[in-house]
């Protein structure tokens, strides 16, 4: 079997729907998966658990479930669910065989024996099946599933995969996947606020791949620059609304620093959620990242990389030190609903432009236009200049006035810190003109000529520079 083959992909549907059932319920939860091979047979047969401790689960989440039972010619699996689920409130464990080959409603799902609790008060759910082929082939997607399902830090559900071959104890595989929530107050963040530091733990273990933050490429979390955005859809007659998150973090890691092999080749990763689960990116959000002007913030995009839905965007003149990562997480005002509506382009967009623009707020001098870094290429001579105006004078009270006005209380402070500060306000002041709409921004008046030339004295020369102000290095 391919990765995109059937199996993996019913998998996956069914680990998210376990995952759903954990986020709702109260309590501390579990998913715990199982990968159980058995060698004596040839092709060897894998059996599979999901199991969850979560709310019980609606039967009708299995009705449009599809999977053939065979694959390039070969019998990949039985065709056959066996589920058994219980609610809190329930006094009995029901048992189902659910057979995902039969199209009519009522023969599709069969009740089997239901078995007491006898006054045991517990939730949850496991589905299991039978399927041939290589253990790889299950293995890897659930772990990738896994890997980016964390992202949204939900604090709640722990995760985990059993993979067995064999009865031999060596022979057994456990991957485990939580929560830290030592470093997020999990329980009261918001979702943006948990995206936000799940997004960051993504880029500093490379992916999830890494139980801990990689040493090699960071030496502290301050070293990404994070932007987020929201954009809300309001409910309209029958149709759900929705909200639509964004989350852009920029590592910038030191061009001198000796990188792991994992770290990053330039390239920008699209993490896209919808209703609290890993997917595709779909054809819309592809659609709003091509249309987004990237050159309004320094960058030129070069390709969108579409690999079977997972997005990878390519810069021009981009330096390989530095990782922009982008996550992107829609989800229902009510949940669950069988409403399936994605949000639009024009959402989508908005969206990640407000987390851009997010950046740019937080930190001056980042993420300017080519016009600003041409503006900002001039500025360490005009703080010098200015510098040199000021401590030149032998004008004690002109000196006093000028470095009050900077904000300076003594006349002892040193010109290389006057002229730094200079140079940080012009370029805070370049940042600022620039997140204003365009229509409200005013040409500069010509200070030292009349104007009658057409031509931007800026357009004489290009300057090179990167995504964000050289005059900040």
């Amino acid at each position: 079997m391919e990765i995109n083959a059937p199996v993996p992909k019913l998998l996956l549907q069914l680990i998210s729907s376990a995952f759903q059932r954990c986020r709702l319920a109260e309590d501390l939860c579990r998913l715990s998966v199982l990968l159980d091979q058995s060698t004596e047979r040839d092709p060897p047969i894998t059996c599979i658990s999901i199991a969850d401790t979560g709310i019980g689960c609606n039967l009708e989440e299995f009705q449009n479930l599809r999977c053939p039972r065979e694959f390039n010619g070969a019998k990949i699996w039985d065709g056959l669910l066996s589920v058994k689920t219980t609610c809190f409130t329930d006094d009995e464990v029901y048992y189902y065989h659910i057979n995902l080959d039969e199209y009519i409603a009522n023969k599709r799902l069969k009740r089997q024996p239901s078995q007491a609790k006898n006054g045991a008060k517990f939730s949850g759910t496991e589905v299991s099946l039978s399927v041939f082929g290589s253990m790889d082939v299950l293995v890897a997607p659930i772990i990738g599933f896994f890997q980016k399902i964390i992202v949204l830090q939900i604090p709640n559900v722990t995760l985990d995969l059993m993979v067995k071959q064999g009865a031999s104890p060596g022979n057994q595989t456990q991957y485990v996947f939580a929560v830290n929530a030592d470093k997020t107050p999990c329980f009261t963040a918001s979702n943006l606020e948990r995206l936000k530091s799940g997004l960051e733990d993504y880029v500093l273990r490379h992916g999830n791949c890494l139980e801990t933050m990689c040493d090699y490429c960071f030496s502290a979390r301050e070293h990404l620059k994070v932007g987020s955005g929201t954009v809300c859809q309001e409910d309209k007659h029958k149709r759900v609304g929705g909200t639509m998150e964004v989350v852009i973090v920029i590592s910038d890691l030191l061009e001198t620093t000796q990188h792991c092999s994992r770290s990053c080749d330039g390239k920008t990763e699209v993490l896209y959620f919808d209703n609290f689960s890993p997917s595709p990116v779909p054809h819309l959000a592809l659609s709003a990242l091509k249309k987004i002007d990237w050159k309004k913030y320094g960058l030129i995009l070069a390709n969108v990389n579409d690999q079977d839905r997972h997005v990878f965007l390519e810069w021009e003149n981009f330096p390989s030190y530095v990782q922009i990562q982008i996550a992107l997480h829609w989800y229902h005002n009510q949940y669950p609903t069988r409403q399936k509506n994605g949000p639009g382009i024009s959402l989508l967009k908005k969206g990640i432009k407000n987390a851009l623009d997010n950046l740019k707020a937080k930190h001056e001098g980042f993420l300017l236009s080519s016009h600003s870094r041409k503006i900002c290429s001039y500025v360490p001579d005009l703080a010098r200049s200015i510098a040199g105006l000021i401590f030149s004078s032998t004008d004690l009270d002109f000196q006093g006035d000028c470095l009050s006005v900077l904000g300076f209380q003594t006349q002892e402070v040193e010109r290389d810190t006057v002229e730094d500060y200079i140079q940080r306000k012009i370029v805070t002041v370049i940042g600022m003109n620039e997140r204003k709409p365009q229509k409200d921004q005013e040409a500069a008046p010509f200070l030292f000529f009349d104007g009658e030339s057409e031509t931007s004295f800026f357009e004489d020369e290009e300057v090179e520079g990167e995504y964000y102000s050289s005059s900040l290095e």
